[in-house]
């Protein structure tokens, strides 16, 4: 696949995805995804109609991830301990280095309630939230 809309169907021309959540914590969770995974922050905003928010994405803005607190909050808990986001790395050693990095930081990995992720070799962390992310070596 090549180009940025190769394969997509030509009446869904999707250029870009964003993923959003609200957090009464931002500061803590954009430490999480920005300091320890390593997300770009892309843009900030405050006081828009009560919210203050943080971009964070990959290279480049195809994929991003919107973390936003509202000035009356939020309270709003993972749903599900198998709500994730999925990150496939390209090689064993990023993902040790990610999860030492994380652990540092106070978060270190957890059971999977999916035991294929187990038995895939990837690891499961969760955030200050408990939103939990996924880190996926290299098939074997």
């Amino acid at each position: 696949m090549s180009g940025a809309n190769a394969g997509w169907p030509a009446d869904f021309p999707v250029e870009s995805v964003r993923v959003a959540r609200p957090t009464d914590r931002l500061e803590e969770v954009v430490h999480f995804y920005r300091d320890g995974l390593g997300l770009a922050e892309l843009s900030r905003f405050e006081g828009h109609a009560g919210y203050d928010g943080v971009i964070l994405g990959l290279p480049g803005d195809a994929y991003q991830l919107e973390l936003t607190s509202h000035v009356d909050g939020s309270p709003c808990p993972a749903p599900t301990r198998d709500n994730l986001l999925v990150f496939y790395l390209g090689d064993e050693a990023a993902v040790e280095a990610t999860a030492a990095r994380l652990t540092e930081m106070g978060h270190a990995a957890v059971e999977a309630e999916n035991p294929w992720w187990t038995d895939h070799h990837a690891l499961t962390i969760e955030d200050p939230d408990g939103w939990r992310i996924v880190l996926v070596p290299p098939a074997p």
